[in-house]
């Protein structure tokens, strides 16, 4: 049996806190971006993302433990279904490539109220095949940028070594003329 969270909690109790992270779970597997406080947020990341790795293998043992831990049970008023479906069949294939950091978490500014810091905690989109290309494009004129600048640099710190040694030379051809 895992040991529990050391310190304050969200809720109050253990069990609360589990409750309130399954409602946040699954509100942003529905909505895909939510906006809570800081606090939530940041305990909403790591028992989010192993449930989208978990979607990701797709199997009935992965689903049944994602059920479990979103606490989806048959009840008349809300069976789950749809925050399952969307999770295995439209947010879990989007991640297949990703082997992790599937949210992403931007600060705001405090709620008005209570001052409590807020933040918004969203599912990362992954790169589209054009943004894809787009990047390698931009990536490869970089490179060729600076590939273009070190050409440029390299035969004027070329030149100055002939040049040093030139001197040197001359230096040499000097002392053995005052030798004689």
């Amino acid at each position: 049996m895992p040991a529990p969270k050391k310190g304050p909690r969200l809720g109050g109790s253990g069990v609360h806190q589990k409750h309130i992270l399954a409602n946040l779970a699954k509100s942003l597997i529905e909505h895909e971006r939510i906006t809570t406080t800081e606090a939530k947020a940041r305990q909403l990341r790591p028992f989010v993302e192993p449930l989208i790795t978990k979607a990701k293998k797709g199997d009935l043992h992965s689903r049944r433990q994602v059920a479990a831990t979103l606490e989806l049970r048959n009840t008349p008023f809300y069976s789950g279904r749809d925050t399952l479906y969307k999770l295995f069949e439209e947010i879990a294939p989007r991640y297949v490539a990703r082997p992790g950091g599937y949210t992403r978490i931007v600060k705001l500014g405090p709620r008005r109220g209570d001052n409590a810091p807020m933040a918004i905690i969203e599912l990362v989109e992954p790169l589209t095949v054009a943004q894809e290309a787009t990047r390698e494009a931009e990536a490869a004129t970089k490179r060729s940028a600076k590939d273009k600048a070190a050409k440029a640099e390299a035969p004027v710190v070329e030149d100055e070594a002939p040049a040093a040694e030139a001197a040197e030379v001359e230096d040499e051809a000097v002392e053995e003329t005052t030798e004689s």
